[in-house]
């Protein structure tokens, strides 16, 4: 009978009561500088056992901004391994859906009943001027593929009235010109999904959508004021920089 590798992708502290492990993942962030081989720190981890496993940390980003910093070692245990674990199964239908409907304020609540006027109203300024510069933030290769800025505005900020305010400042954040011109990348832990899936490994996930969602969901907007108050939401009228020519 042949010996199964696992391989595990999680971006925060795991633990799993089988292996007898509590293991803490630590976040990177991408550089200018580009290390040689022998520089790079792999973020994986081996669980001693016969066969052995394997715990590897990611970030939320698309994959073509760090592909090349992840060292040899840690593509060789992925490719190596039978099985493939992920925080959540993001190739899954009923995940998405899970994951959007946690989002949404309850008892048919809006945005504006919940958020300080005057900060609705930057942020209802702020989102007209990032669907206005969509169409300009956009790269030819995205366009070539059939990407639409409206249709690309919505599948970000489609019906974010009736969001909770910590769900609608994470997605304010991803609205940057950076940000738009990555999409259509699929972020790091996706793309090994689909790696994983393309190689006919088994996957899985190790959390439920419910464990991701209760504890945003359970902040309210005092606990995440501070952060708001970071976003590039312009205070005056004018959008969050120049007009398109």
């Amino acid at each position: 009978m042949s010996k199964e590798l696992t391989f595990v992708v999680v971006k925060k502290p795991v633990t799993f009561n089988s292996l007898q492990h509590s293991v803490y993942v630590i976040y990177t962030e991408s550089t200018q500088y580009l290390p040689q081989q022998g520089e790079l720190n792999s973020f994986l981890w081996t669980i001693h056992r016969e066969p052995p496993a394997y715990l590897f940390g990611t970030i939320h980003v698309p994959y073509t901004r760090v592909w090349d910093f992840i060292p040899e070692n840690s593509k060789a245990a992925f490719q190596a391994s039978s099985s493939v674990y992920f925080e959540l199964d993001l190739t899954d239908p009923y995940t998405i859906s899970g994951l959007a409907s946690c989002q949404m304020l309850p008892h048919g609540e809006n945005l504006q009943d919940v958020l300080p006027r005057e900060l609705y109203r930057r942020l209802k300024r702020h989102l007209e001027y990032v669907k206005l510069m969509l169409p300009h933030w956009m790269t030819p290769d995205q366009r070539g593929k059939g990407l639409y800025a409206d249709y690309l505005f919505n599948a970000i900020a489609g019906n974010w009235e009736r969001k909770r305010p910590v769900w609608v400042m994470l997605m304010v954040n991803s609205l940057t010109e950076t940000d738009i011109r990555s999409r259509g990348v699929p972020v790091l832990d996706l793309y090994l999904a689909q790696e994983a899936e393309r190689m006919k490994k088994r996957t899985g996930a190790v959390e439920r959508v419910e464990e991701q969602c209760h504890p945003l969901n359970g902040l309210n907007f005092s606990q995440v004021r501070g952060a708001w108050a970071s976003l590039p939401i312009p205070a005056g009228g004018k959008g969050n920089g120049p007009a398109p020519g």
